[in-house]
C-alpha cells in the first residue's frame, strides 16, 4: 500500500546542558484515509513524535536525527509520486504546508487560540494564508464549516472571543482551523483530555466524520486506549521514547505481545472486571533526567523481566504481517 508518511528512524533530543533522548530511533507509516492511534502513558514521547512532523518543536527540543517523508503529491489522479523531507525543508516551504496539507489539533483548546482575535477571523485566517483571497467566499466557507461542525447561530459566534466559549465550543472551533483546508493529514494531540464524556463522544463522532466525509488521514494520539480502540484502525504503543508494538487494533486489543501493551489493557476497567481490582502496572515511566534504561526501556518494570532483557533493545519481531513486537519473550513463539 503507498503511504502518506513515512517517518524512519526519528530520534529527539532535548537540548540543556547534554542532550536528553526523548524519542529515540522510531520509524512508522502513515497511510491515506487511515486512522492511525499512537497510545502510551505520559512520558513516552506521543506528543513530541506529533509535534516533530509539522516542525513545531518547541524551544530545546530538536529532531537530531531521521527522516519524515510527506507524499502530497501522487496519492490521486495517477500523477508521479514524489516526496519531501519535513525535517530538512526550509521554513518558508514548510509554512506553505501548515494548515493546508497538514494540520493539527492541540490538546488545549483555550491555549491555542488567540484570546484577542474573534473566532470568525481565526478560523478564515488559515483560508487566507493559502491564497483565498475573496472575503465573501471565505466568509461563506467558514460559516458553513462551523455549522456542519455543530456550532450553532455561526453568525453570532464568528464575532464572539474565545473566552465565551465552552471547552467543547472551542474544541470544534480548533478543529473548524485544522480542516478549513482539506488537510490530507490531521494531527490531533489528546484533543478530548479536558472534556467531558458527553463532549468527548461528539468530537470523537466529528473526527471520525472527517476521516469517512473528506478521506483525511488521522495520526490520534492519546493515553486513552478505550478512546483508541473505538477510533483506530491501526495502533502503535509506545513507551519511553519506543515503539514497542504495532498492529492493526484488532491485534493489539485481543492478540498483544508485549507485556508493556498487556499492562495497560488490564487497567482498563469493564463489565467483565466488576468486583475485581484492575491490573496496575508498578513504578513509573522514567524521567528524562533519570535517562533511559539500556536494553527493553521497560524492564525494569516488567514482571517478567528476564536478564536478557537488559542487554540490547530487542529486534522487531513479526508475530503476522500487520503485527509486530519488541520483546524477546516473544521470541519464537510466532
Amino acid at each position: 500500500m503507498e503511504t502518506l508518511l513515512e517517518v524512519r528512524n526519528l530520534s529527539i533530543g532535548i537540548h540543556r546542558e547534554c542532550v536528553l533522548s526523548a524519542v529515540e530511533d522510531i520509524s512508522f507509516d502513515v497511510y491515506p484515509g487511515e486512522i492511525l492511534g499512537i497510545v502510551g502513558e505520559s512520558g513516552s514521547g506521543k506528543s513530541l513524535t506529533a509535534l516533530s512532523i509539522p516542525a513545531l518543536l518547541g524551544r530545546g527540543a530538536e529532531a537530531d536525527t531521521g527522516s519524515i517523508l510527506y507524499y502530497g503529491n501522487g496519492i490521486a489522479g495517477g500523477a508521479a509520486r514524489t516526496s519531501r523531507d519535513l525535517l530538512t525543508l526550509p521554513e518558508k516551504e514548510l509554512q506553505a504546508i501548515r494548515g493546508k496539507e497538514i494540520s493539527m489539533i492541540f490538546q488545549e483548546p483555550f491555549s491555542s487560540l488567540n484570546p484577542l482575535m474573534k473566532i470568525g477571523v481565526q478560523i478564515a485566517e488559515t483560508l487566507e494564508l493559502h491564497g483565498s483571497k475573496d472575503r465573501t467566499l471565505v466568509k461563506s466557507r467558514v460559516r458553513e464549516l462551523m455549522e456542519t461542525l455543530g456550532l450553532s447561530e455561526p453568525e453570532k459566534l464568528m464575532e464572539a472571543y474565545p473566552h465565551r466559549l465552552s471547552g467543547g465550543m472551542c474544541q470544534r472551533v480548533m478543529i473548524a482551523l485544522a480542516v478549513i483546508c482539506r488537510p490530507r493529514l490531521l494531527i490531533a494531540d489528546e484533543p478530548t483530555t479536558a472534556l467531558d464524556q458527553g463532549t468527548q463522544n461528539q468530537i470523537l463522532g466529528l473526527i471520525k466524520e472527517i476521516n469517512q466525509d473528506l478521506g483525511t488521514s488521522i495520526l490520534f494520539i492519546s493515553h486513552d486506549l478505550e478512546v483508541i480502540k473505538n477510533l483506530s484502525s491501526r495502533v502503535l504503543v509506545m513507551y519511553a521514547g519506543r515503539i514497542l508494538e504495532e498492529g492493526q487494533t484488532e491485534d493489539i486489543f485481543f492478540h498483544s505481545a508485549h507485556e508493556y501493551t498487556r499492562g495497560l489493557l488490564g487497567s482498563i476497567p469493564g463489565r467483565a472486571k466488576r468486583g475485581k481490582d484492575l491490573a496496575n502496572i508498578p513504578g513509573k515511566v522514567p524521567s528524562l533526567d533519570e535517562g533511559r534504561p539500556s536494553g527493553c526501556p521497560f524492564h525494569p518494570r516488567c514482571t517478567k523481566a528476564e536478564p536478557r532483557c537488559k542487554g540490547n533493545f530487542p529486534p522487531v519481531i513479526s508475530v503476522s504481517p500487520s503485527h509486530k513486537t519488541r520483546c524477546v519473550l516473544e521470541e519464537g513463539k510466532w
